[in-house]
């Protein structure tokens, strides 16, 4: 096949471009976003349309969903294929959606079960993958003794990317209400109900508190509730959650935490930045245990966190996510927690027990080898895709 791949700079793209070449596709790239954030959407339409327009394509591809890339190849009777990695992605949303043309493979089983019904024969539910062999290229050679940790978490805290602290001037009412279920979501471990408990009267009044109001494109839904629940409290759970967990673990062992987050309160080692292709995985292959908090807002499905750890060779410990039964038996390629004291006391085991700890991490390497690199699920998606 020969790929139109439309990149804006994800972490996952230069991986995909590798598996798809590996699997003898022709891949062109366009570059414009990576560059150039606000990029206007008549130069992306003309850009594409020209590249189209140029050469013979048998497809276009990209992270996540773009509509105008959708309406362009619905117009030229082209596939349009897209993976999201993210949650939420708020151009879902798009009337385009429901485009004939479209291939949209979805990460999280929730996002799934939102998102299929607006186009059923189209709509795929896809976990992601990572790089095996780039991360075996990656650790080879390196001396571990600057990367060992019993606990690690490699991430941000969301503390300097949360929406929800700009609201403006809430109501104790509408304070105390926020807070209360935000608290209550952050104790749940597999379902996720902010949803469900925004009430229309706080949905309004929490509109009026936020400058700067996520506001959908004229031609798509407008779903405040699920804008508010994931953009918003998602995000402000998120953040609570990684200080509170990194705040008990690091009062009881020696974490690490590499961010580039304000961690001056934590009880922990904040060790800066790594780079991700070079240094995050040494981190991952020489930590005793690999700590993973997914963001709220991710409801079911499983970020790719968690592929790379365990394709680097590392133990992982993670929150429950239901969908990490579908790909894992978990307390044999991974681990999780379903509370804080359950951490606590995971933490305290795994720590003293190095044989089954290794044990597990081998378990998870070769299930993503045999099952979850990119080369494996990209021909599953364009076998479905060009199906159709």
């Amino acid at each position: 096949m020969k790929i139109l791949f439309y990149r804006y700079g994800s972490i996952c793209e230069p991986d995909i471009i590798e598996a798809m070449k590996h699997l003898g596709h022709e891949v062109f790239c366009i570059n414009l976003e990576i560059t150039d954030k606000n990029i206007p959407t008549q130069t992306v339409i003309k850009h594409v349309s020209d590249t189209l327009l140029s050469s013979s394509f048998d497809c276009i591809f990209s992270i996540n969903f773009y509509p105008v890339l959708s309406e362009i190849c619905n117009i030229m009777k082209l596939p349009y294929i897209c993976w999201t990695v993210d949650s939420p992605v708020m151009e879902l949303y798009s009337d385009s959606y429901s485009n004939e043309w479209n291939r949209i493979f979805l990460f999280d089983s929730m996002q799934y079960q939102d998102f299929a019904p607006y186009n059923p024969a189209h709509t795929f539910f896809l976990p992601l993958a990572t790089n095996v062999n780039r991360w075996n290229s990656v650790l080879t050679d390196v001396n571990p003794d600057s990367y060992k940790s019993d606990i690690s978490f490699v991430g941000s805290l969301y503390t300097e990317k949360c929406p929800y602290d700009s609201i403006k001037n809430p109501s104790p009412y509408l304070e105390g209400y926020l807070n209360g279920i935000m608290d209550a979501q952050e104790q749940i471990y597999g379902a996720f109900l902010l949803n469900e408990l925004l009430p229309d009267s706080i949905v309004k009044e929490f509109i009026d508190c936020m400058p700067d109001y996520y506001i959908p494109p004229e031609k798509a839904r407008r779903v405040d509730r699920d804008i508010i629940a994931q953009q918003y409290l998602g995000m402000k759970v998120t953040a609570n959650e990684r200080k509170h967990l990194l705040s008990l673990l690091g009062s009881h062992f020696s974490v690490d935490l590499y961010t580039g987050s304000d961690a001056d309160a934590l009880p922990v080692h904040n060790r800066g930045r790594v780079k991700t292709l070079t240094e995050m995985p040494q981190v991952f292959a020489h930590s005793k245990i690999n700590l993973n908090m997914t963001c709220k807002s991710i409801r079911n499905g499983i970020p790719l966190r968690v592929f790379d750890v365990l394709g680097c060779g590392g133990f992982l410990l993670t929150n429950y996510q239901n969908d990490l039964s579908e790909c894992f038996t978990i307390g044999e390629d991974l681990d999780i927690f379903t509370s804080p004291d359950d951490l606590l006391s995971k933490c305290e085991y795994y720590l003293s027990h190095e044989k089954e700890r290794k044990e597990i991490a081998a378990n998870g390497y070769q299930k993503v080898l045999n099952h979850y690199t990119y080369e494996k699920q990209l021909q599953k998606m364009l076998s479905s895709a060009i199906s159709l």
